[in-house]
């Protein structure tokens, strides 16, 4: 990793003084601090599209096809450079490298959350965005894994809004609008326990199943 929990203290004092961005304090927390890569990503405003295509299907909800990955360990110095390149981008991360994203509704993510909670289960990071989806982090390979999963759960013939994001796929991380329509929050932080190692989807995939199709019926 590229510091420490005391060293994000300092690296914080440092951007105050230097005049640094929180937008570059965000993403270096991100590569240095949880392992994660980054994408500059597309913003939304006045019906268009950062990203120049008249044509855009995504508007602000993409990455910027011209924009190079950040990767996970870039320090604040070479984060302040790269994105310097695109002041105001969005923060995007790609799935499928420290972590698949398990995708369900806000409404049944906020009550998997807290059940999986008073279960004591471990979790990782959960963001809502402002279409009202909820995206749980869990380990690399969930997403192929799901359809397997969900059969030997009992719940391949349910209809579920329950989705596995994997590789080739980005999401748009805190605290960035995504779409125009809204910032993305976080439900529940990362930490270091948590982020760098993301739990199974097994282990929470249960309760999710169950809630989704609560929240369906």
């Amino acid at each position: 990793m590229g510091f420490t929990i005391g060293g994000i203290r300092e690296i914080r004092s440092g951007s105050r003084r230097r005049g640094r961005s929180s937008e570059y304090l965000a993403v270096a927390e991100f590569t240095g601090l949880w392992g994660w890569d980054v994408v500059p990503g597309a913003r939304a405003g006045a019906g268009a599209c950062s990203c120049g295509r008249a044509e855009c299907s995504a508007r602000g909800a993409h990455p910027l096809g011209f924009a190079p990955v950040v990767p996970a360990g870039a320090t604040l110095d070479e984060v302040t450079e790269a994105w310097g390149e695109f002041p105001g981008a969005a923060v995007m991360l790609p799935v499928g490298r420290a972590f698949d994203v398990i995708e369900v509704a806000e409404s049944a993510g906020r009550r998997a959350l807290v059940r999986l909670e008073r279960m004591g289960l471990p979790l990782g990071p959960v963001t809502v965005t402002p279409e009202g989806r909820a995206h749980f982090f869990v380990a690399p390979g969930a997403a192929a894994e799901l359809p397997e999963l969900l059969y030997r759960m009992g719940w391949d013939d349910a209809s579920l809004d329950l989705h596995g994001l994997g590789s080739g796929t980005y999401i748009t991380a805190p605290p960035s609008d995504r779409g125009g329509l809204g910032p993305v929050h976080w439900l529940r932080s990362p930490a270091l326990d948590s982020a760098t190692k993301p739990p199974a989807a097994r282990l929470l995939l249960g309760t999710l199943a169950y809630v989704a199709h609560r929240s369906r019926a």
